[in-house]
């Protein structure tokens, strides 16, 4: 039987009721910086499991993502350029 989850099954997880003993936490992951860009992205969600819900510690972290081609830089400089 296959165990893995698909990307919407990775998207939709509640944090009100995922155990998060499941979960990686963020803090063990190691990116090999040397590595090409692709392939740096391959090696953090190999280790991360599901990039849209991991723990950072004790807490469980939902994340979404926009479909947009900004990045989070773009949206950093143009937030302190509005203040």
């Amino acid at each position: 039987m296959n165990t893995a989850m698909t990307i919407t099954d990775m998207k939709n997880i509640d944090i009100r009721t995922v155990d998060p003993s499941t979960l990686v936490d963020i803090k063990t992951v190691k990116v090999n910086t040397d590595l090409p860009v692709e392939e740096r992205k391959k090696d953090f969600i190999r280790q991360v499991k599901n990039p849209y819900c991991f723990r950072c510690g004790k807490v469980v972290v939902k994340m979404s993502f926009a479909d947009t081609t900004a990045t989070l830089e773009d949206r950093l400089e143009n937030y302190f350029r509005s203040l």
